[in-house]
């Protein structure tokens, strides 16, 4: 079982920034591929970014990248995601999750955090 609790959300005006951070309770955790979801008031909840155990592969959805940026530091068993240029329409509740290689985010071997709340204000 893998506990995974974001922190770093909060509320902040159009173009400033936050970093996001997920911490996980495994002693394998570089063996687990990373990502962020974000879930908007009445919206699905959407893929974010993810990266790869190692940190060597990352991805982005398209309405993030350049903006974004995930990272990790094994030592910490540590998830993060840089927000810069914040938009109204990044507001949402942000999650973090862990799946391994080979398996999808809403696998068996998937966990997901709580999520950490970021608003947004024009």
């Amino acid at each position: 079982q893998v506990q995974l609790v974001e922190s770093g959300g909060g509320l902040v005006q159009a173009g400033g920034s936050l970093r996001l951070s997920c911490a996980a309770s495994t002693r394998t955790f570089n063996t687990y591929y990373m990502g962020w979801f974000r879930q908007a008031p009445g919206k699905e909840r959407v893929f974010v970014a993810r990266i790869s155990g190692n940190g060597g592969n990352t991805a982005y959805a398209d309405s993030v990248k350049g903006r974004f940026t995930i990272s990790r530091d094994n030592a910490k068993n540590s998830v993060y995601l840089q927000i810069d240029s914040l938009k109204p329409d990044d507001t949402a509740l942000y999650y973090c999750a862990a799946t391994l290689p080979g398996s999808t985010w809403y696998s068996k071997s998937a966990y997901w955090g709580q999520g950490t709340q970021v608003t947004v204000s024009s």
